[in-house]
């Protein structure tokens, strides 16, 4: 398989930044450097193996190497905050036989820079309690060699490795040292997880005491980056076994500034189920604002909802989405998988956010038991490639925490600033099956059109396979003129055209007029000023 890759998932500043090509003996071409379209560096005659691209500034690049075979990509960040964005992947076996290379790779592929460990410890209440081989609580082997040779791995190719952690769930082997910390229901009975697990008021001192040390000894015994902190959703509200009280939100809001206390360097990330309690914890001392979404959030319009809450609460942070595409593992047909997908994707990305989807060397999560993952087939991996080289490329005009929605300001017939319109498609300010949705945002580097084609589909539910849109044909754009100099308008699209390029227009007084090629599931619109 050609393949053009990066040497690490994030770079720093001053850091050589290098490409691998997979490509045959005595194959050369031309290999380019793109920033938002525009180009940096070229080099010709480039072959097999890693070329440099020397220490490149801060910011993101598109990477595209053209030869006579066709034509390979990449995208490349260099940040001085690797904290400063997420894109969230896992890993979930550990046996003594893993190819963590090939994990690895993967990793540098999708430019994942932060890896949940899932699953890693002997046992919840008891990270590290059995010794360097053992089955976990659900009977998997686990190799703490494997562990810290993922987390050597990860680490070299600039990707942060997190722990994953229940902050409350004790094991039926330790619930008798904890059984008195007991979340209960009002006639007395505990509140579990499956059979295995029962839960423990998360603030309760002796319990915080216990879990701040076990993370600390995990930090020096294993190398972690940082914490992923579980919880379950539920209850929101408990008693204790004495008749206390326990409001769950702040307890929550007491463990991680706990943890935060106990472990400054540690990189961590709580997990809101079901957006619960996003108000609280988002302002406290972790470091991304990270979702769980079940029912009632099904449809598109439902995760746009769960990130605005997020950014609301907690604007300088990184918004991640755990949106389990369980259609992988219902379906036969992936691509209508890979759709699904696209779209939850289109919406994640157009809004600020990510998604934890892809990890191990070849998975997507369907499961919220990360152990059940589904193996992905070459056309989903080259699907998740492209998308995600997008997503890096395209990073100030996606990410940044400066960009503002001002679909309601520039949009539509009486602010008549900028909106685009196709022959026979209606285009709509929500995702509408039918449609093309459409979104205006504000960033520092100008206006930014988004596209979502929904046209074809019969509802907007993310979840569930979707069909090949339904092409709206070309689009026209139209500008109102601001400035005595023109604009340069540009379009994208992961499945389409990758970078930014310009589109030619019409000046009609003090309107502008572009035809626009047809989107296939997102296209963006950048429109910036000289």
């Amino acid at each position: 398989m050609t393949e053009l890759l990066p040497t690490k998932a994030s770079y720093r500043p001053g850091d050589d930044v290098a490409v691998v090509l997979d490509v045959p003996e005595g194959t050369t071409g031309s290999l380019t450097v793109l920033r938002l379209g525009d180009l940096v560096l070229r080099l010709e005659g480039v072959g097999p193996g890693a070329a440099s691209l020397g220490a490149l500034d801060q910011g993101t690049y598109g990477v595209e190497y053209t030869y006579d075979g066709g034509a390979l990509r990449t995208a490349v960040e260099v940040t001085e905050d690797p904290t400063c964005r997420l894109r969230y992947g896992f890993v979930a076996s550990y046996s003594p036989e893993k190819d963590v290379d090939a994990v690895v790779r993967r990793a540098r592929r999708l430019h994942l820079n932060g890896i949940q460990f899932y699953d890693w410890a002997y046992r919840h209440a008891d990270l590290l309690g059995g010794g360097e081989e053992y089955q976990d609580a659900l009977d998997q082997t686990i190799s703490l060699a494997t562990v810290r040779r993922l987390v050597e791995a990860f680490r070299a190719a600039g990707a942060a490795s997190l722990g994953y952690a229940a902050v409350y769930g004790v094991g039926h082997d330790e619930w008798s040292q904890w059984e008195k910390l007991a979340l209960t229901t009002p006639s007395g009975t505990v509140h579990s997880l499956g059979d295995f697990l029962n839960l423990v008021d998360p603030a309760a001192e002796p319990w915080l005491s216990h879990f701040a040390e076990e993370l600390d000894r995990s930090t020096a015994e294993i190398g972690f980056d940082g914490f992923h902190l579980d919880q379950y959703g539920y209850p929101k509200y408990a008693l204790t076994p004495d008749g206390r009280g326990v409001d769950l939100a702040e307890s929550f809001v007491a463990l991680i500034e706990r943890i935060r206390a106990a472990l400054p360097p540690s990189r961590l990330v709580f997990n809101n189920v079901n957006d619960f309690p996003t108000w609280a914890t988002a302002p406290t001392s972790q470091d991304a604002v990270y979702v769980e979404v079940w029912p009632p959030h099904v449809t598109l319009e439902s995760l746009v909802r769960v990130i605005e809450r997020a950014k609301a609460s907690r604007r300088d942070q990184p918004v991640v989405l755990a949106a389990y595409q369980h259609v992988y593992a219902q379906t036969p047909d992936q691509a209508s998988a890979d759709r699904a997908a696209a779209f939850t994707m289109a919406t994640a990305f157009s809004h600020g956010a990510t998604q934890l989807l892809a990890g191990e060397a070849d998975r997507v999560l369907v499961d919220p038991y990360y152990v059940k993952n589904h193996p992905v087939v070459p056309e989903t991996e080259r699907f998740l490639a492209r998308w995600y080289d997008f997503l890096v490329e395209h990073d100030a005009l996606l990410m940044d925490p400066d960009i503002h929605d001002v679909t309601g300001s520039y949009a539509g017939g009486y602010n008549d600033d900028v909106d685009v319109a196709y022959a026979e498609t209606p285009v709509t300010e929500a995702p509408t099956a039918g449609a093309v949705w459409r979104r205006v945002t504000s960033t520092p580097q100008g206006l930014v059109v988004h596209l979502i084609n929904l046209n074809g589909q019969p509802d907007t539910l993310w979840d569930a396979p979707r069909a090949v849109p339904v092409s709206p044909g070309e689009g026209t754009l139209r500008l109102r003129r601001t400035r005595a100099g023109l604009p340069r308008i540009r379009v994208a699209d992961p499945d389409g055209q990758a970078h930014l390029t310009d589109v030619p227009y019409t000046v009609d007084g003090d309107y502008l007029l572009a035809q626009l090629p047809a989107p296939t599931v997102w296209q963006i619109v950048h429109i910036s000023e000289d």
